[in-house]
């Protein structure tokens, strides 16, 4: 892929300024002191349906500044002004393709499987690659075989406003697993900060396509049963955008396929003791438990009452039938001429 400059892309959207609009990054000599190559990264940026986002992504991943870096683009056939955003950036981008896909796991299997980089990470089209993160990873730490590197992530906004920040702290496939303890106690890996190795990756399998809630915790379990090393590098490396539309919004489905998830990923554990095994599924049924009658609370007022399920379930679709019933009867009344 061409390196381009910011003078190279298409002029931003008016009103557009900073990161990755009219800022770019540091850039890197074409090769390493010694006149070597730099490690090939290749990015992903699974698409569909969020052109409002893409261009930025686009952007932050093509103004990177390295040298060796391999870009595609896997859309699932949208149908919103996306594939007229990646025709514009086509001439930097190495392979993109539209077409119906079975869902992201599936769009970033295809891409990775095209891929043909030492290391990779994938960038959804609502997320961003940070400024210089590509640089600063690799002036600092270089591409170790067998590592997964992970950096810091930055929370945004649907603006791009600045959030909050993140270190995740899983270093062993036990970390991972503990998720009453770990996980969801300010120690998840937030997958726009993760930088891997791509031949490991597609040797366990990439990612699990049935798996639409949890797929990248799922990978980072088998990276980590293959024997990988997780470091953690204290770079700025992603930006993660918070906004309505987003999958995790869904937070019970997204809840039950990590737990399911880390049961399966336990069971497949060797480094762990029958005992072992036996103590942290018991957690994880606990803590499941436990989180689904908190969230069950937080569904309203009457979930709050000490009322069987059911009937509140039944209370609930009674009031939603009358509510729309008169909503029917209102919309034949006309009003007065």
């Amino acid at each position: 892929m061409h390196r381009p400059i910011l003078k190279n892309l298409p002029e931003p959207p008016r009103g557009k300024k900073g990161w990755p609009w009219t800022e770019e990054s540091t850039h890197l000599p074409p090769t390493t002191a010694d006149g070597k190559e730099w490690p090939r990264i290749t990015i992903v940026t699974p698409s569909f349906n969020q052109g409002q986002f893409l261009e930025e992504t686009i952007r932050s991943i093509l103004l990177q500044g390295y040298p060796n870096l391999e870009y595609l683009i896997m859309d699932g056939g949208s149908t919103d002004g996306s594939v007229e955003i990646i025709k514009k950036y086509s001439s930097w981008i190495s392979h993109w393709a539209s077409r119906p896909d079975s869902g992201q796991s599936d769009a970033i299997n295809r891409g990775l499987r095209q891929s043909t980089g030492e290391f990779a990470a994938w960038i959804n089209s609502d997320d961003l690659l940070c400024k210089n993160a590509l640089v600063d990873h690799v002036s600092r730490y270089g591409c170790s075989a067998n590592t997964v590197y992970v950096g810091i992530c930055v929370y945004i906004d649907a603006s791009g406003n600045f959030l909050s920040e993140h270190q995740g702290r899983v270093h062993t496939l036990e970390d991972l697993v503990r998720v009453r303890t770990v996980w969801r106690s300010g120690g998840p890996i937030v997958q726009p900060e993760v930088l891997f190795p791509l031949e490991l990756a597609l040797t366990v399998g990439g990612l699990n396509p049935d798996n639409h809630f949890s797929m990248d915790y799922e990978l980072w379990g088998k990276l980590l049963l293959a024997g990988a090393n997780f470091q953690y590098t204290g770079i700025p490396f992603g930006m993660l955008r918070e906004h309505p539309d987003q999958k995790t919004q869904n937070v019970l489905q997204t809840n039950q396929s990590l737990l399911e998830t880390a049961a399966k990923l336990v069971a497949q554990a060797e480094v762990f003791s029958e005992p072992t095994k036996a103590a942290i599924l018991a957690d994880l049924r606990a803590y499941g438990d436990a989180w689904e009658v908190q969230y069950w609370k937080g569904t309203g007022r009457l979930a709050k009452l000490p009322l069987p399920r059911p009937l509140v379930t039944s209370l609930r679709t009674a009031k939603a039938v009358l509510e729309n019933a008169a909503k029917n009867i209102l919309s034949t009344i006309r009003p007065p001429s």
